[in-house]
Parts: structure tokens; C-alpha cells; sequence
């Protein structure tokens, strides 16, 4: 049974979350401050963290850096659920390694939806190709690794997934709206920029091999062949 950790100090919150997660099938813990849901996301490993942004003692940001930056914690999924819906917010939360991001007031079945979208693409291996070498870049899909010339890369969850369907489909243009069903498993016009600060985020981590992903203006990305 997959599990979720609800780090929220809204009591009310905490039980429509973890009573819709039930219904659905998973097991649920909670915690209502920051240190107590760092300590059981280190302790248990959840399937999932469903983390508010506004905690006692310790802010969902500082706890979403924590997670991502151990790495026994960096590959569990992250989903922000915060009162907080200004752009700026979204983009911290996402260059912070959350998977995605559910502003309050929200649908509990829409949350739920979400949350197994980003089960299934964690879960979904690419059938074609196991290890992936272009030029320095090397991807071990199995493995969950990426590596520039033996030296390792560090990816989020989503910035690994983004990466294998970009190469996936080296040489074709894929449009934000095919990459945020791919990757994210939604298609919401307005979420395009998700795409965008993923991206510019995959470049930065990519180094000089960042170049290999194009921006075809108005249309989407695409990833080179090789590099020129």
C-alpha cells in the first residue's frame, strides 16, 4: 500500500486529505509542524509528501530543501499545498524540487488525481531504452542517474523525468502542453510556465550541455542530437 505524509497544522485539513487518500487506497501519516514532518518523511519514507508551505517552527520551503538535498529523502515525490498561489511562490516551490503545487482552497479528488499522476510517472520506466549515452551525458533510467563526463548530476524527480522525455524524443519538437502531460500527467493551459522554470532549472544543472535543449519559440523544446 503506498503511503502519504500530510505535513499540515490545520487539523481540519489534515482529515479531508487523509480521508479522501483512504477511500483511495493509500495509507496516511501526518504531521503538524515542520521538524516532526522532516523527522517521520526521514523515518518512515513515504510513497509521497503533501507539505504546506506555512508550518510552525519550520516553513515548507526549508523542509522541501531539506528533503531534496539528503539522499535517502531526495527521490520521494513532493506536492506543495499552500494558501500562498502568487506566481513567485509556484516558481520557489518548483526550483526548491517539488513535483508540483495545489493551491488552497482545492478540490480533494482533484489532489488525489494529482497525487497518483505523480505515482504513475515515477513508476512508469522507459521500455525502449535502459542507459542513454549523448556525447558526455550519460542517463541510467533504471538507476535514476545522470552523469556529465563520470561526474553526477543531481535531479529532482520531475527534472529526471523531463530529461528522459526530452531525450526520448531527441530531434522532435515537444510542445509544454505534450511535456506537461508526459512529466506532470495534467494538461492546464495556464501551468506552461511550470514547463519554462523546469527547464531553465535542467539547463542550469546541465552545464555547457544545457545548450542541447532548444527553445523553438511559440512552439516548445526540443533536445539536439548532439551537441554543436
Amino acid at each position: 500500500m503506498k503511503s502519504i505524509l500530510i505535513i499540515e497544522d490545520e487539523k481540519d485539513i489534515v482529515d479531508l486529505v487523509a480521508y479522501h487518500f483512504k477511500q483511495s487506497g493509500f495509507s496516511v501519516i501526518s504531521a503538524v509542524d515542520g521538524p516532526t514532518g522532516l523527522e517521520r518523511a526521514r523515518k518512515e519514507h513515504p510513497s509521497l509528501v503533501i507539505l504546506d508551505l506555512m508550518l510552525p517552527e519550520m516553513d515548507g520551503k526549508d523542509i522541501c530543501r531539506a528533503l531534496k538535498s539528503n539522499p535517502l529523502t531526495q527521490s520521494i515525490p513532493i506536492l506543495m499545498l499552500t494558501a500562498k498561489a502568487e506566481e513567485v511562490d509556484r516558481v520557489i516551490g518548483f526550483e526548491l524540487g517539488a513535483d508540483d503545487y495545489v493551491t488552497k482552497p482545492f478540490s480533494p479528488r482533484e489532489l488525489v488525481l494529482r497525487v497518483k499522476a505523480i505515482l504513475r510517472r515515477k513508476e512508469v520506466g522507459q521500455e525502449s531504452e535502459k542507459i542513454v549515452r549523448i556525447g558526455d551525458l550519460l542517463i541510467d533510467i533504471d538507476g535514476h542517474r545522470v552523469s556529465i563526463k563520470k561526474n553526477p548530476v543531481q535531479l529532482t524527480s520531475t527534472e529526471f523525468k523531463l530529461l528522459v522525455e526530452l531525450v526520448s524524443k531527441r530531434g522532435r519538437v515537444q510542445t509544454r502542453e505534450h511535456l506537461l502531460d508526459k512529466v506532470w500527467g495534467y494538461t492546464y493551459e495556464g501551468y506552461a510556465r511550470t514547463v519554462d522554470t523546469h527547464i531553465r532549472r535542467l539547463r542550469e544543472k546541465l552545464g555547457p550541455l544545457g545548450d542541447s535543449i532548444e527553445t523553438l519559440r511559440g512552439v516548445g523544446y526540443r533536445f539536439k542530437e548532439e551537441k554543436e
